[in-house]
């Protein structure tokens, strides 16, 4: 377990730096990997060359195979700017590692990927002092639905039950916090139980180690109907997790900066917290790649920021780190967004949100 008291250090440090101005996450990390064209080999390396399975594709594995391009995209997302490097460890459950057959190897991938993103941020630390960089453990949604039917002929079918969810995330977060991660980010939310598992988990890890972590939470609202997979709209989605009393509530993934903005102002709205926001680089094209241009992307993030939505930005799906660059350089100078102080009151959540007039 890494050293408590820098841990404290260098939260009482995120803690002033979300005070005085906006922070900004990295970017998308599967759009760098594929620049390096890896093929099978690639993926497996040496330690892995006679695995029974295909692993092409599976990225997080690439922290144990290819350690070095982990670490210099990690690194190329810090020259650029970024405050908050978030682990690659977006599968590395044994839900979603069942798919490559390396449930076993979950706890490494997660105390590894944390060790990377770490090493990056404590050597840039180290250039900069006045500018400290942090980890986030990211913790991906899984395969699996567990509020979702995934046959269309028995919707009360599921895959997957909250208990091993629960179960699943819980070995995930031991590995980031051994790992050296500064907070925990749950993120690219489609269903909402999904997430209440994460959170469960997390508090459970909470309450047995006595450690407490800053938490994130993103959700991914998946098209312009303006609602996540599962059927929630921002508000309700927040109204659903707010007893978590996370460090920030927010959106990323599936839409791009243009089509996200009235979400992410409905949450602006309504979240006495803080608020993150790290959309796609557009919309993909034809060929499901990102065209839009980082100065386009950032032009939409800095708009956000003057009109007082964000506290943390950030980039998804098809950013690189000249958008990370350009986000830094759309947002530096303006001052992060103040939570509004809300009267007390019952909020319900449904699909829509309810909340009980006082």
């Amino acid at each position: 377990m890494p050293d408590t008291q820098d841990r404290a250090q260098r939260l009482a440090a995120l803690h002033k730096a979300l005070h005085t101005r906006i922070l900004v996450l990295d970017g998308a990390m599967g759009t760098m990997i594929q620049r390096h064209k890896l093929d099978e080999a690639g993926y497996r390396g040496s330690r892995f060359a006679a695995h029974p399975k295909d692993v092409k594709g599976n990225n997080d594995l690439l922290i144990l195979s290819q350690p070095d391009i982990i670490l210099d995209i990690h690194r190329a997302y810090l020259e650029a700017g970024a405050d908050i490097l978030e682990t690659n460890t977006f599968s590395s459950t044994t839900i979603a590692q069942a798919d490559y057959g390396m449930e076993s190897l979950v706890y490494e991938l997660n105390f590894e990927g944390a060790k990377l993103a770490r090493q990056a941020c404590d050597e840039y630390t180290a250039k900069t002092p006045d500018k400290p960089r942090f980890v986030a453990g990211s913790i991906g949604p899984t395969n699996r639905t567990a509020s979702i039917s995934p046959d269309v002929n028995d919707p009360a079918f599921r895959n997957v039950t909250f208990d091993e969810l629960v179960k699943a995330f819980r070995q995930q977060v031991e590995g980031l916090v051994a790992g050296g991660a500064d907070l925990l980010l749950a993120e690219t939310i489609i269903d909402t139980l999904n997430a209440k598992a994460a959170m469960f988990a997390i508090d459970e890890f909470f309450d047995e180690s006595g450690l407490r972590l800053p938490v994130m939470i993103s959700g991914t609202i998946t098209d312009q109907s303006g609602r996540i997979l599962s059927g929630q709209t921002p508000e309700a989605f927040w109204n659903s997790l707010r007893h978590v009393k996370p460090l920030s509530i927010g959106l990323n993934c599936a839409l791009g900066a243009a089509q996200l903005r009235p979400y992410v102002a409905e949450l602006s709205r309504v979240a006495d917290v803080l608020v993150s926001a790290y959309p796609n680089a557009g919309l993909p094209n034809e060929f499901g790649e990102y065209d839009e241009l980082p100065h386009a992307t950032a032009a939409h993030i800095g708009a956000w920021a003057k009109d007082g939505l964000v506290n943390i930005v950030g980039g998804c799906c098809g950013t690189t780190p000249d958008h990370i660059k350009a986000i830094c350089e759309s947002v530096t100078g303006i001052a992060p967004r103040k939570p509004p102080q809300l009267p007390t009151s019952m909020r319900l959540s449904g699909l829509e949100p309810f909340q009980l007039a006082s």
